[in-house]
């Protein structure tokens, strides 16, 4: 059969997926359905050189955000995605490149992860018109919902009235299998009985009885996502967040969580990308371990970005503890990275900050003493079941601001540890994900907690516009401070290459107290050395060492608050300072 759209390397490349996923026999099938899709979406293969790392700079932050996170005044009549477009030209406009709207479409819980209909934006919040306005001023990041789909959906509810093709859209098993091998990132049943045309069904529901994992065993669902993907692309979404992946094939006997056809379905993906679309970012969301995390930036041909998920919890357990070692530890370990990849990096998103990436690489009594902490401070902490039946943490739920509270009731030490934090994030090699409420220093939503009995919406509070640029208008809030710090920062990051994501970064083990590193740009033109002071405490550091990049009889100062900071030999630092330094 005859393939027009398809280069001769990218229809070898989709063979070996494809013979890879489903068998050999299945494998001119799964050609023919790709091949209608991308003519179905008019896509041909580009052309001409194209470097990726040209995608992203030292210039680029993402926002995360939902798409109701600014609320226009009651009797407005403009949507909540385009009010809190407004807010963003009006206040982030160069300051902020990119913005992840966190599931838009029509969703029956979890705010939006359990989706009812991929292809419609909710009307509660906005249309593919409000999408479309906001790419013209921002690059769009979207949410692919790859594992589950909502038990109110169409292809779920024509599952159970037994209507082709979606009887084997969803996975039933046998209760009576042995599953104590599966990997759960939740302590609800793994499997839920449904009333079918069949009779009782048990279908698998990793993460709650009102998401139902997808078949991806059965072909003809990749390509339901596959034409989804595409979609989003033609939408205006130019990075993709792939849900949930690590979960998405199952194999009982197995822990069902990173199988090798699971890696395979990214790396058709980026394949699909590479030919078709290379200006496209991929980044897998997998709470994980960090070792199992950056398994899917596979030899390069995986996602583009995966998050780093360990920085959240040991950062903040470095500034708690005001103790740099296992930070620094953790930095010196992460490798050299595959052509074309780089990390996600963030302090906090719309879940609570995962713990499970925290596993090896502090002690057990304090990951205990950081867990109870964050219940001091108003936290709370989900649990996941164990594979013998017992639970452990799973995630902290908090805002990342009161995470950083004082025990003793000191505003200055809690905004000082926390712009310590997020100045740290900043600088590492990688993207920066800044979620909306960490731009605001928002604190914990107990209100919201107690409405809807979830923990999570700890962390989502939902900003009235008028609200909160009265807050923003405030220099008695710490809104008004933490955001306009966080703006000031930000703008003398954009003017400095040595932050490019596909920089290089030098780790140095100087202090216990200290968490220093130094950055340089792709080309080697600019170094900046950062230095930040994990504690409440000046400290003196003498950097005559032939360890550190410094002449010795010069003065150096910092970037970020334009004074001098290294003099005769000596860099100084104020409690939880953080400078920037020019090499």
């Amino acid at each position: 059969m005859s393939y027009p759209r398809f280069t001769d390397s990218f229809k070898k490349q989709l063979q070996k997926h494809y013979s890879f996923i489903y068998g050999d026999e299945k494998v001119e099938y799964c050609l023919q359905q790709t091949h209608k899709l991308l003519d179905e979406y008019d896509m041909s293969p580009a052309e001409g050189d194209f470097s990726f790392k040209n995608v992203w700079s030292h210039q680029d932050q993402i926002l995360i955000t939902y798409g109701d996170m600014v609320q226009p005044d009651e009797g407005e009549p403009v949507s909540k995605l385009h009010k809190q477009h407004e807010f963003l030209n009006e206040h982030l406009k160069g300051f902020i490149s990119s913005v992840h709207i966190l599931p838009f479409y029509p969703s029956s819980s979890d705010d939006g992860f359990s989706v009812v209909d991929y292809k419609r934006v909710d009307t509660r919040v906005g249309g593919w018109d409000d999408i479309e306005e906001m790419s013209k001023d921002f690059r769009l990041m979207g949410d692919l919902v790859m594992n589950h789909a909502s038990r109110h959906s169409s292809w779920f509810k024509k599952y159970l009235r037994n209507k082709e093709p979606y009887t084997d859209y969803f996975i039933e098993v046998d209760p009576s299998l042995d599953l104590s091998e599966v990997t759960r990132p939740r302590s609800s049943p793994l499997l839920t009985p449904v009333h079918t045309d069949k009779g009782e069904k048990f279908v698998w529901t990793t993460f709650s009885d009102d998401q139902i994992d997808v078949n991806f065993a059965n072909p003809d669902l990749l390509f339901r996502f596959i034409d989804i993907f595409l979609f989003y692309l033609k939408e205006g979404l130019s990075v993709i967040r792939l849900d949930a992946v690590a979960f998405i094939w199952k194999e009982i006997g197995t822990s069902c969580i990173h199988l090798p056809e699971t890696h395979e379905i990214v790396k058709l993906m980026r394949t699909i990308v590479d030919h078709y679309a290379p200006e496209t970012t991929l980044i897998t969301e997998t709470n994980v371990p960090h070792k199992e995390n950056i398994s899917y930036f596979g030899d390069g041909d995986e996602a583009h970005m995966v998050y780093q998920f360990s920085l959240p919890p040991l950062l903040l357990h470095a500034i708690l503890t005001e103790n740099a070692s296992y930070l620094t530890r953790w930095a010196e370990s992460l490798h050299t990275l595959p052509e074309n990849c780089t990390y996600f990096n963030f302090t906090s998103s719309h879940d609570g900050i995962g713990v499970r990436p925290l596993e090896g690489l502090v002690p057990d009594e304090e990951f205990a003493a950081l867990v109870e902490g964050m219940r001091g401070r108003g936290g709370f902490v989900s649990e996941k079941q164990n594979p013998d039946g017992s639970l452990s943490p799973y995630e902290l739920n908090i805002t990342y601001f009161d995470a950083f509270s004082d025990y003793n009731g000191s505003q200055s030490i809690q905004e000082r540890r926390y712009i310590c934090s997020q100045i740290i994030m900043l600088s590492l090699q990688g993207v920066p994900g800044i979620y909306f409420h960490n731009l605001t220093a928002t604190r914990n939503n107990m209100r919201g907690v107690s409405i809807t009995g979830r923990y999570r919406t700890i962390n989502r509070k939902k900003w009235g516009y008028n609200e909160l640029v009265d807050a923003l208008n405030d220099p008695d809030t710490n809104t008004y401070r933490i955001f306009n710090r966080y703006k000031e920062i930000l703008e003398k990051r954009n003017q400095h290459p040595a932050f490019h994501p596909f920089g290089k970064q030098k780790v140095f083990d100087a202090d216990p107290d200290l968490f220093c590193i130094e950055r340089v740009d792709p080309e080697g033109m600019e170094r900046v050395f950062v230095a930040a002071n994990l504690t409440d405490e000046e400290k003196i550091l003498d950097i005559t060492g032939d360890q550190f990049p410094f002449e010795k009889n010069k003065n150096y100062d910092d970037i970020l608050s334009e004074k001098v900071c290294i003099s005769e030999g000596t860099l100084t630092l104020k409690s939880y300072q953080v400078a920037w330094i020019m090499i």
